[in-house]
Parts: structure tokens; C-alpha cells; sequence
């Protein structure tokens, strides 16, 4: 669990620290097409029917995807579904693939979407929505990080806790599926935006402009926890 995550994350909440525009990092391209060679060859391969081939690229990517798919739906058995539907969809339009981004974002791209869809469905998220999945996979209390000199065991602090809860499920759930979403994705998974531009399909400022809501909306939802 890391406080400073947490905290970090608050304080792009309510302003403390303003939101910066992404730079670009300096051109790699050539050294980006070298890394990605194996798996480019792999993907032909895919295309031209070898099962061997895509097991690869699928044992490669089955753990961040399942990950992902657990922490954007908070159900495991969602995750599960949709984990299995990700893959069936990548095998089943492997041959699409034009080699215009890596297989991890297009990967991705899907698993998104099919989370998109989920979300849409239902209208939150977790039952204990103060419990977060950081990039690594490790669970973040968000309500233990909060400074509070009483007692843990206090009943007062519990309720307190409960409440808390309860305001940080109401002001996710306020947020529409793609706000959360990009807000997920950038500040849990620590995703570029303008990876997560590609993997909804959209572009980096569509995405900067939707994380932009999200968090407006959240600070002014949350302003009483400061």
C-alpha cells in the first residue's frame, strides 16, 4: 500500500498540484521496432494460422489483461468473462492487426471496450469502491491512508470510514463510464494518454479533456474529505 500514491492522487483532486501536459519523450522509433521485432513476428505468424504463435503473444499479456479487467470491473467473475472474450475477439481478428501500434495496446484497446460495455451495464463498480488496484496489482486502502490520529479500533472512526465509503462510491459513480475509465486508467494503471487515446479509439486531447471532467467532477464530489 502506498500513501504517497494516494496522497499524490488527492492532490491532483483538489488542485494542489496542477495538471501538467504530457511531453513527448525524445524519438525512439527505430529502437521501439527493434524491441518489438519478436513480437511482430509472432503476430505473422498468428495471421498465418499458427495456434503456437498466439498461445505466445496470449501468455505474454494474459495477466495484465486479467488485472486489468479485474480492477475496471471490480467483479471477478466479470473479469474472468471478459478476460476469455478478449482473447477470442484478439484470435478471432488477429488478421486485422496492421502493425499501426503494439499488441499490448491493441490488446488493451479491446479489453477497454469490453469493459466500456460492462460498466454501461451496471452502475457501479465494486461494493467497497475506497479499495483501489494500483498498475502494479497491489490493493490501495484509500480510506486507511486518510490521516486520522484516533484510534483505529474507535466505532467512531468505523462509521467515519463507512461514510467516507460511501461519499467516494457516490462520486465515482457520478462519473460517466469513460471518465472513469480514462481517470482509471491514467492514475491506477499510469497509462499515457495518448495510450489511452488509442486504446478508446479516440485522440490524446479527446482523452486530457475527459480526464479534465473526471477530476473536475471528483474534487468538487470529494471537496469535504480535505
Amino acid at each position: 500500500m502506498s500513501e504517497s500514491h494516494f496522497q499524490g492522487c488527492l492532490r491532483r483532486l483538489f488542485g494542489r498540484d496542477r495538471m501538467r501536459d504530457e511531453r513527448a519523450k525524445p524519438d525512439r522509433g527505430q529502437d521501439r521496432l527493434q524491441s518489438r521485432a519478436p513480437e511482430m513476428e509472432l503476430i505473422r505468424q498468428a495471421q498465418a494460422g499458427s495456434r503456437v504463435a498466439f498461445d505466445s503473444l496470449v501468455k505474454q499479456y494474459e495477466q495484465q489483461v486479467l488485472r486489468l479487467a479485474l480492477h475496471l470491473t471490480g467483479s471477478e467473475h466479470d473479469a474472468e468473462d471478459i478476460y476469455q472474450e478478449a482473447f477470442l475477439k484478439a484470435f478471432r481478428y488477429i488478421g486485422n492487426f496492421r502493425f499501426e501500434c503494439s499488441f499490448y495496446t491493441w490488446i488493451y484497446r479491446i479489453v477497454t471496450n469490453l469493459c466500456l460495455d460492462q460498466l454501461r451495464r451496471r452502475k457501479t463498480r465494486r461494493e467497497d469502491q475506497a479499495i483501489i488496484v494500483d498498475h502494479s496489482g497491489d490493493e490501495i486502502d484509500m480510506l486507511s491512508s486518510v490521516s486520522d490520529e484516533r484510534s483505529f479500533s474507535n466505532p467512531a472512526r468505523e462509521l467515519d470510514r463507512k461514510v467516507l465509503g460511501n461519499r467516494i462510491q457516490e462520486a465515482l459513480g457520478k462519473l460517466t463510464p469513460r471518465e472513469r475509465m480514462v481517470f482509471e486508467l491514467k492514475h491506477y494503471q499510469g497509462l499515457r494518454l495518448r495510450t489511452i487515446g488509442e486504446m478508446l479509439n479516440t485522440t490524446e486531447e479527446t482523452a486530457k479533456n475527459t480526464l479534465f471532467r473526471a477530476t473536475r467532477k471528483l474534487r468538487a464530489n470529494l471537496a469535504a474529505i480535505r
